[in-house]
């Protein structure tokens, strides 16, 4: 047995690939530590994080304030059912209700969990009303919502429907307009559940005036309007929720990645009229508002206030306009909000072997679509986002 601290990057891989279930291409790096927005392998070598672990880690690495939550908590109280009360959780639950406009929120650990527990909403919700027979959510085309069987099947991406066959029933995807919606609607619809913000499908916005209209359709037929935030919530768009920039409330969101900075979490936010649909025995979890994630949590949105997520908006029009003004003939127009920033590519090669150029150069990004996307830590700083671009610069060219 090699003894963690004594692992090379060699023997590293070995182990994973010895032992790990290989379900990941991972790029050929490891990372050990990092502060900030910068990160560091066992070599030592530096790397600017323009992914954030996928959005995970919103508030960079090592943050004090972050690390002191948990610790604190950790010392006190690790884990206890929600057969009881625990104050991090309801602390949180208030912080999030009086920043998002909603009225009551139910913890989970996971965004696909988040995304599940939000149908099963919807679907109380219309059973409570109509009875049987209208379970349906229609979801976009070119959206996704998860990896679960039933949040791939609300996925609206034919490369993920496979394999895991038979997929769970009752959803619809529909061409993100007005009329698309209304092509596959029928008596049997009980929501319409989107990302306001496709992330995985190429970082696309939604137009505020199909979101708007849609809104009001739901209204007119007493279908729920869910909204998938687990990738733009928490300040990643410039506010905590990228719908309070589309003006509208829905009936119920979604949220994690970020919400604890690194550790599992997420959860729904509801309504008025839905934050009492889902009752004892009809939805639970065993992690669920766990002491030290929602402790973590909390810390998380002590950092990100509102001049933060100014800041965020203003990153985001920085690092969209110093790419654009690179003129590289590897990426054409930027796209996005905030720090959620979608980058097209063009002439010969794949967004893939750009973001592995990139990584091997020393800067974390991912990919979306058919191109390239960037979610830094929202509290980057100008002097890392400049090396980031640095990097960039001197490696496509």
């Amino acid at each position: 047995m090699i003894e963690v601290n004594a692992v090379n990057f060699e023997a590293l891989k070995k182990l994973d690939r010895q032992y790990v279930m290989q379900t990941y291409s991972r790029f050929d790096v490891d990372i050990d530590r990092g502060k900030g927005a910068t990160l560091y392998d066992l070599a030592g070598r530096e790397y600017i994080d323009f992914s954030a672990g996928i959005g995970v880690n919103s508030i960079g690495y090592g943050n004090e304030k972050w690390v002191d939550a948990i610790l604190e908590q950790s010392m006190k109280l690790g884990h206890i059912s929600n057969l009881f009360y625990t104050a991090p959780c309801a602390t949180l639950a208030e912080k999030l209700c009086r920043r998002s406009g909603m009225a009551g929120v139910f913890f989970a650990n996971s965004g696909a969990e988040s995304n599940e527990g939000m149908i099963k909403l919807a679907r109380k919700y219309s059973f409570d009303q109509y009875g049987k027979g209208r379970g349906t959510v229609i979801t976009l085309k070119n959206s996704f919502h998860g990896r679960t069987v039933t949040t791939l099947s609300a996925t609206g991406q034919d490369v993920f429907h496979n394999y895991f066959f038979p997929f769970t029933e009752g959803f619809r995807h529909a061409e993100p307009t007005l009329d698309g919606v209304g092509a596959v609607a029928g008596h049997d619809v009980c929501a319409v559940m989107l990302e306001l913000v496709q992330g995985e499908g190429g970082v696309l916005p939604m137009s505020r005036e199909f979101v708007h209209s849609l809104a009001v359709l739901c209204a007119e037929r007493n279908w729920l309007l869910l909204v998938d935030e687990v990738q733009t919530g928490i300040g990643r768009t410039g506010t905590l929720f990228a719908f309070q920039q589309y003006g509208i409330l829905p009936d119920a969101v979604s949220f994690a990645k970020g919400i604890a900075g690194g550790l599992p979490f997420g959860g729904i936010l509801a309504n008025e009229r839905c934050k009492t649909v889902l009752t004892p025995g009809t939805h639970a979890t065993t992690f669920g508002g766990n002491p030290i994630c929602a402790a973590a949590a909390n810390a998380v949105l002590d950092v990100l206030d509102e001049d933060t997520l100014a800041e965020v908006k203003e990153k985001g029009f920085y690092l969209r306009n110093a790419i654009e003004a690179m003129d590289l003939p590897c990426f054409g127009r930027t796209r996005g909000m905030g720090l959620m920033i979608g980058i097209e590519v063009t002439g010969e090669r794949t967004n893939k072997e750009l973001a592995a150029l990139l990584i091997q150069n020393g800067l974390l990004c991912l990919t979306a679509g058919p191109g390239m996307r960037f979610l830094p830590p929202l509290t980057i700083t100008r002097e890392e986002i400049d090396k980031g671009l640095a990097i960039i610069r001197r490696t496509l060219a």
